[in-house]
């Protein structure tokens, strides 16, 4: 008997460290695409998404960590459990939902833009650089263009310094750093792709998608979330009607 109740004790305290454990969440990002997320000069992920992520985290009584994983295998290494969520400028799309889910969009359908050194660029039959992986490297593969994909976004702008791409082809908000800057400027009209940016995660994580739509939506509702938009990408920024 006494064996029994200290194996049902044992069972007990098990399932209440696991049920604290489960409180504690991997936040996944890249930390190479500002101003979304990137590595500050302390060596920690900085950005728009670890403010935000860690604010919805306190609102939700989560304990959340970063983690930092290359952008080409950031969706295989959530499904393996490496994290648990993905927060790193990834846009929603029908084809990511067939292996991930998403929270809402916490931030707007924003446009994708041609960005290049010179105004004539040939954004039409040219070499376009886009990020491996991204809803702009897909649009590049249906054009006329040809497709020179790279591992970062750093990449695809030093492949149009050294003259391997007319231009590249990314986030609006994530290219307008460059502008002005070795004669960089936006070339062609914007292109809106995708349905907003959310959290990635697995489809299993019913819960933790639960809380997390819950901060987003709070968050829209008393115009923080907008306030933080502005703060990152500027007062002209896309940002949500209430």
């Amino acid at each position: 008997m006494k064996k029994l109740i200290l194996t049902a004790a044992a069972l007990i305290l098990s399932a209440g460290f696991a049920a604290a454990q489960s409180t504690t969440v991997r936040m996944g990002t890249e930390g190479a695409y500002p101003p979304y997320n990137f590595i500050d000069d302390n060596g920690q992920v900085a950005g728009f998404e670890r403010e935000l992520g860690d604010k919805l985290c306190e609102m939700e009584d989560l304990t959340c960590t970063w983690v930092t994983n290359d952008w080409d295998s950031i969706i295989p290494n959530l499904l393996s459990g490496n994290y648990d969520t993905i927060m790193a400028g990834m846009s929603i799309t029908d084809e990511r939902k067939k292996s991930i889910d998403f929270t809402q969009a916490y931030y707007p359908p924003a446009p994708s833009a041609y960005l290049a050194m010179t105004p004539d660029a040939d954004i039409k039959g040219g070499v376009i650089a886009a990020q491996t992986g991204t809803i702009q490297a897909a649009h590049i593969s249906e054009t006329g263009a040809t497709l020179a994909e790279y591992a970062t976004l750093d990449d695809t702008i030093a492949a149009v310094k050294n003259g391997e791409a007319d231009a590249v082809f990314a986030d609006k908000d994530a290219l307008k750093p460059f502008v002005g800057t070795d004669g960089f400027q936006f070339v062609g009209q914007d292109i809106p792709l995708g349905e907003g940016i959310g959290i990635g995660l697995r489809k299993s994580d019913t819960e933790l998608k639960a809380k997390l739509n819950d901060g987003i939506s709070k968050m829209k509702a008393d115009g923080s979330l907008n306030k933080m938009i502005k703060k990152y990408f500027g007062d002209d920024a896309l940002t949500f009607s209430n």
